[in-house]
Formats: structure tokens, sequence, C-alpha cells
């Protein structure tokens, strides 16, 4: 009996895993940065703007993000908990 070729794991580049996750639909979805110090001096609606998710368009960056992190689709929340 003939041996199978070994598969191999893709490694997930994980800075773009916590960034960036899949939509039901299969969009890639993403959060806006600049949340983390220097906050208050901007006004309430410039926060609020900050909590939007945004989905990504540009399909060169979608076919990056997909090829850095191949198993975003499995997984509801990123990373998996």
């Amino acid at each position: 009996m003939a041996k199978k070729p070994k598969k191999y794991k893709l490694k997930t580049h994980k800075s773009t895993a916590k960034r960036f996750r899949m939509s039901g639909g299969g969009k890639v979805l993403r959060t806006k940065g600049g949340k983390t110090h220097f906050r208050r001096r901007r006004s309430t609606r410039a926060k609020q703007m900050l909590d939007k998710v945004l989905v990504v368009k540009k399909l060169s960056f979608i076919k990056r993000i997909k090829r850095l992190a191949p198993y975003m689709h499995k997984y509801k929340a990123n990373p998996p908990a």
C-alpha cells in the first residue's frame, strides 16, 4: 500500500487574524484604528465613529488577508477562543 503524501498546515499570521474577521457572507471586516490613547480631546461623535466595523473593499487587500490568515473563515470569533 502506497503512503499518502503528507498535508501540511499553513501558519496563520497572528496580527492579521487579530485585526480582521470574516462575516457570515464571506466579506472581510476590519475595525478602525487609533482607539488606544489621545481620546480625551476627541469629540464624542468622533469616538463613536471609531466603533464601526468596515468592509475591506480592495481586492488586493482581501487576497493578502486571506493568504495571511488561511483559516479565518472557519471561526466566528477571531482569534478562536
